[in-house]
């Protein structure tokens, strides 16, 4: 029976991601570049490595603390290297634009009712219910995948991310 190795990058590990046939199974296909995407990005960038239609997939690399967010929808976060925290609050006056897509900053310190704090690590997936803000803080490089919908602070390289060795 063959065996398979399953290797999870990491930040400070990783493989720059490929399509790689061997037998023509699928569990020999690998393809892993938001390591290096998050490794070339600012803290909190929000760089999109997948897209279907106005949904994106983007990679942040967590690191210190971010400001405020809110958006119209529900986001997902995925860490996938480090530990990330996530504080929640459901703000008193502010309110998005209900037509509004992505994440947006708050402009200074929201005020509220806090709706507790999520601590994730690698593997941890946690959601960031629509109409309340939201803060991360990591304290180590740490890198996050978020889904969402294409957003003012959306970054878009493709061609940057696709076409480079």
């Amino acid at each position: 029976m063959t065996e398979y190795k399953t290797v999870f990058g990491s930040l400070a590990h990783y493989d720059k991601g490929r399509v790689e046939v061997i037998n023509d199974r699928p569990q020999n296909y690998v393809f892993s570049n938001l390591f290096e995407v998050a490794s070339r990005a600012k803290p909190w960038e929000k760089v999109a490595v997948a897209k279907n239609m106005e949904y994106v997939i983007e990679a942040i690399r967590a690191e210190g603390v971010s400001p405020w967010r809110i958006a119209a929808h529900d986001e997902f976060a995925l860490v996938m290297d480090g530990r990330v925290t996530i504080d929640l609050l459901d703000p008193d006056a502010l309110r998005v634009d209900a037509n509004a897509t992505g994440s947006v900053a708050v402009t200074g310190e929201p005020t509220g009712t806090p709706m507790g704090q999520i601590v994730a690590t690698r593997g941890h997936q946690c959601l960031l219910p629509a109409n309340r803000c939201y803060r991360m803080s990591a304290q180590e490089p740490s890198v996050l995948l978020l889904q969402t919908i294409v957003g003012p602070d959306t970054v878009q390289r493709w061609s940057e991310i696709c076409l480079k060795n």
